[in-house]
């Protein structure tokens, strides 16, 4: 009769799927991460101060992106103020987050009047906006958000009781013209959630990333865009 043999894990490959894990944590906590948050930025422009950042004081994150568009600031404005889920929508991957409808492709006259304190939908059905926070005509638009967490729906601060889990954030266009007579666009965010134990895994593993692919997105539809109008 042969002996059957039973199957012994060696001494240590139980640990192989955990140390594998742990080091891509550490490669996206160090390497990935921080580029993914400054795509496109300079030094400078991450660690600069922008309208804005003061309604966020003390972030849980923040992320700083840039990008150099070949339109003046007045031209990469009249983009910038169509956004809104029932406008122009948001220049991004529509399929995610204008329901499969496309992002305007033209300059819309009746879109381009914005005001401090204007909520801009961001879902269909009005169950979550934006609020023009702060507007400084060609140079800077900033958005902020309150949204309650986990169903991402918004509340105002100012007439709906405060939610137990919640998470307050800015989102924040700052155009500067370059010498050659173009643009250059950053985008600022910063967000803190509360409480924080709650909020900031959903921040880390979710939201940056998200981020990072619609806004690089955006960038390159809006670079469409203005370079399709000279």
């Amino acid at each position: 009769m042969h002996k059957q043999h039973t199957y012994r894990p060696r001494p240590g490959s139980r640990l192989l799927p955990l140390a594998a894990a742990s080091a891509a944590l550490v490669y996206y906590a160090r390497w990935l991460r921080p580029r993914l948050l400054t795509w496109g930025a300079t030094p400078e422009e991450v660690a600069g101060e922008y309208p804005g950042d003061e309604l966020v004081p003390e972030p849980d994150g923040t992320s700083t992106m840039a990008t150099t568009l070949p339109a003046p600031p007045e031209a990469v404005w009249a983009w910038l103020v169509q956004m809104g889920y029932d406008r122009g929508g948001w220049y991004s991957w529509d399929w995610l987050d204008h329901y499969g409808h496309p992002s305007a492709d033209r300059i819309v006259p009746e879109w381009q009047s914005i005001q401090e304190g204007q909520r801009l939908g961001a879902v269909r059905g009005g169950q979550a906006w934006f609020t023009v926070a702060l507007l400084e005509q060609g140079r800077t638009l900033v958005l902020a958000s309150d949204l309650k967490v986990p169903s991402g729906h918004s509340f105002d601060p100012e007439w709906d009781p405060l939610p137990q889990a919640h998470v307050d954030g800015i989102w924040g266009f700052h155009l500067r013209p370059t010498p050659d007579g173009g643009t250059r666009l950053v985008v600022r965010t910063r967000g803190a959630g509360h409480p924080r134990p709650l909020t900031r895994p959903f921040d880390l593993w979710l939201w940056e990333p998200a981020h990072f692919v619609m806004q690089t997105r955006q960038f390159h539809n809006v670079r469409t865009r203005v370079a399709a109008d000279r």
